[in-house]
């Protein structure tokens, strides 16, 4: 199915490889070229997808990334593929934090740019039917993106959504770092094994009654995670 994707790249011959690349796939595509011109745009359009590059002028495109997240003006959910030289994990878990769908490093091949942005976009219509997740007192809603514990709301990062409700929708199954990185975000690096971790300790701070002794997110050692099926707990008196 076609998409409306927006592209933000300030290299005017990048920008040029994409659009090609990406129209030849049947897309409707928009081009800008500095981080201002891609919130204006997103604001106007509210595209499917935005490709966004992180090093541009005006506002670059992690700034980009935190303005259209938090946006109230409807554009808070858009699927962002970001575009980047930067390599360190710091960089990277940044973007995740931010909101990332899928990242890339420069140089990339613009072949599997295209198969990241079906693979986001396939991903992001599943999302958008998907059911109301409970276990226990934890709902995770998709469409709403929105967790609730006790029916209280829990604050939480795009990332840890991600992680949470890849985990909800296929609850006592264990998942490997590997596969959640894949399942969540279409990530397949090994630099990003340990952020997973890092998720994982500030979800539980985050729903958990006794984070040391987690309720809902286990840990299945020599494996990953995986998500209780069912939760028996106890009240402190």
């Amino acid at each position: 199915m076609p998409a409306r994707i927006l592209i933000a790249e300030d290299d005017l011959k990048q920008a040029e490889l994409i659009r090609r690349y990406l129209e030849r796939e049947g897309h409707l595509t928009v081009v800008v070229h500095d981080g201002r011109a891609a919130i204006d745009e997103a604001r106007r359009r509210s595209p499917d997808l935005l490709v966004l590059d992180v090093m541009m002028p005006k506002v670059d495109g992690l700034d980009v990334c935190r303005v259209l997240r938090a946006d109230a003006a409807g554009n808070g959910d858009v699927p962002i593929i970001m575009l980047t030289a930067r390599s360190t994990e710091d960089d990277l878990l940044l973007g995740l934090d931010l909101g990332a769908d899928d990242y890339l490093t420069k140089p990339y091949n613009p072949r599997e740019l295209v198969a990241r942005v079906r693979t986001v976009l396939r991903r992001t219509r599943i999302r958008s039917e998907g059911e109301v997740y409970r276990v226990g007192a934890l709902e995770i809603d998709p469409v709403r993106h929105e967790v609730r514990l006790d029916d209280e709301l829990v604050e939480v990062t795009p990332a840890e959504f991600k992680i949470l409700a890849c985990l909800a929708a296929s609850p006592g199954r264990a998942f490997s770092r590997q596969q959640l990185l894949e399942h969540a975000f279409g990530f397949d690096h090994y630099v990003f094994d340990r952020t997973i971790d890092v998720h994982v300790m500030n979800l539980r701070k985050k729903i958990e009654r006794a984070p040391a002794s987690p309720a809902y997110l286990k840990t299945v050692y020599g494996v990953g995670y995986k998500l209780a099926d069912k939760v028996v707990t106890t009240d402190a008196s």
